[in-house]
This record gives C-alpha cells, sequence and structure tokens, in this order.
C-alpha cells in the first residue's frame, strides 16, 4: 500500500510538472505556426507582384518571351505548392523551397535581361515594382530568419529534458529549417 501511495504521488508529480511543459510545447508551436505565416505572407507579396511586373514588361518591344514565361510558369508553380504549419515536414519545405527558388530564379533573369531595355529601365512603373521585388525579397529573408530562430527554440525545448518525454506523448515533433539552396554553395563566377 505504501508503494502504491509513493507511485501515486510520483504520478501526480509528474504529471504536474508535465502541464506547465505542454503550455510551453503549445505556446512554441503557436509561434512556429504564425512565424510560418508571415513566412506565406511575404512569399505572397511577392507573387502579387509578379503580374504587374510581367505586364510592364511586357509593353517592351523584342523583349524574350521565353524569360516572360518562365517567371509566369514559376509563378503558378510556386503558388499551387501549399504547405501547412500544421504538417511541416523536412520534404514539403524543400519542395515548397524549390519552387520559390525557381521564381527567384526567374525574377533575377526577368530584371538582369531588363537591362539590355533602356526604354523598360526608364520606365517608372517597372522601376517602382523593381524596388518593391527587392524590397519584398529583403522581407523574405528576414522572415525566413526569424522562422529559424522559433524553430529552433522551439525544437530545442521539445528535445530538453524533461520535454522530451512528454513531446512524444503529446505528439509535438521536431519542425524543419530553412536552408541555403544548393546552388548557393557554388561561389558565383564573374566574367568582365
Amino acid at each position: 500500500m505504501k508503494r502504491l501511495l509513493i507511485y501515486l504521488f510520483g504520478l501526480v508529480v509528474l504529471l504536474s510538472q508535465s502541464s506547465c511543459g505542454y503550455n510551453s510545447m503549445v505556446e512554441k508551436d503557436q509561434a512556429v505556426k504564425t512565424q510560418w505565416a508571415q513566412v506565406q505572407n511575404s512569399y505572397q507579396r511577392r507573387a502579387d507582384l509578379i503580374p504587374n511586373l510581367v505586364n510592364t514588361v511586357k509593353g517592351a518591344a523584342n523583349f524574350e518571351k521565353s524569360t516572360l514565361t518562365d517567371v509566369v510558369n514559376a509563378r503558378a508553380k510556386a503558388t499551387s505548392v501549399q504547405v501547412s504549419a500544421d504538417n511541416l515536414t523536412p520534404e514539403k519545405l524543400k519542395q515548397f523551397q524549390e519552387a520559390q527558388s525557381q521564381v527567384s530564379a526567374g525574377l533575377g533573369r526577368l530584371l538582369a535581361v531588363s537591362e539590355n531595355y533602356p526604354d523598360l529601365k526608364a520606365n517608372a512603373n517597372f522601376q517602382e515594382l523593381q524596388a518593391q521585388i527587392e524590397g519584398t525579397e529583403n522581407r523574405i529573408n528576414v522572415e525566413r530568419n526569424k522562422f529559424n530562430t522559433v524553430t529552433q527554440d522551439y525544437n530545442t525545448y521539445i528535445r530538453s529534458f524533461p520535454q522530451n518525454l512528454f513531446a512524444g506523448l503529446f505528439k509535438f515533433s521536431e519542425k524543419p529549417y530553412f536552408e541555403a539552396d544548393a546552388a548557393s554553395q557554388k561561389a558565383p563566377t564573374v566574367q568582365f
């Protein structure tokens, strides 16, 4: 009987400790979800700017149609890849990142090719859209960094003792991080 009381007391103490850990896990999980929404919001802003940029560029004589098509197709693919904060997995985040990287690459080519068109470069609408896209790319980077920070906080918390004992029990699992594109590991070749 005494042994049973000791076990019950230990169980009560253990459960009372887990409620504080559980609530913190919920808070940190919500922080990851909120920051994920901010990341998506920034990417959505970029996606919303692309049609205006494409329409402005279409007016330029002899502009490379394939470059415009690539940007439009990349945008369509990127907006079709939907990743929920509830089921962030490394595979889904990688798929999302790859789709967004194609948009970035397409925009980069579009802006680089536009240098060959003085009338386009002088167009006030084009200049404004270019500035907005550059600002949006900076916002995306900031939000991705914040996402990685709150994800690190969450992952560290659920892997620390004694929370790691309860994280699996309550189905809290690690979240993936944004990582650098594989292509960014190689320094670009600069030719003059």
